[in-house]
């Protein structure tokens, strides 16, 4: 069912497109309100971070599958969280520590999954299993690889960035399969 109403050729309903790339331009704006220390090359950063998102979405939504859209929101949200804060401050403990090059691998393996399977639902079902996987084993590869972080990796905010990542990659990777049963 569409959201097609006539009226002078025009539709009704939400307005997704300008409120999504509204709000994307209004964080964009956020720092430099709030006076944040950002320098052009972060404010550049997070606009090609944000276009990169958002075209995503739209590319998702143009499927007309609302399970795949869902899903792919859901991965790109979950991409953007990881690339975001491990840049920002760092999940395991601040970002200059090497192991927050793991939370990127992570969505690493997800746009090359995606891409092998040519953003087709079973196979990008796959590609976000395999990166809740790898997303379950960051702190496990990161207590392995730098010793020297294991008082960081003990820290509350590791795991619960685990547990919430890869439950954003799990239910995307569910709602990928459900995407492909249709």
């Amino acid at each position: 069912m569409t959201s097609e109403v006539a009226n002078d050729g025009g539709r009704r309903g939400i307005p997704w497109r300008p409120i999504g790339w509204g709000g994307a331009g209004f964080l964009l704006l956020l720092p430099l309100v709030a006076r944040a220390p950002w320098t052009l090359s972060d404010f550049i950063f997070a606009g090609v971070v944000f276009g990169i998102v958002g075209g995503g979405l739209e590319l998702a939504v143009r499927k007309g599958n609302a399970a795949y859209s869902t899903a792919a929101g859901l991965a790109l949200g979950a991409s953007l969280l990881s690339v975001w804060i491990t840049g920002a401050v760092g999940i395991i403990g601040n970002e200059a520590d090497d192991a927050n090059i793991l939370y990127p691998a992570v969505v690493l393996i997800a746009l090359l999954g995606s891409f092998a399977s040519l953003f087709r639902p079973s196979g990008m079902a796959v590609a976000m299993a395999a990166a809740a996987v790898a997303e379950l084993l960051v702190p496990v590869a990161a207590w392995i690889f730098w010793p020297e972080l294991r008082d960081a990796i003990l820290k509350p905010e590791v795991p619960f960035m685990a547990a919430m990542l890869t439950g954003m990659w799990t239910v995307s990777a569910l709602l990928f399969r459900k995407a492909a049963q249709k």
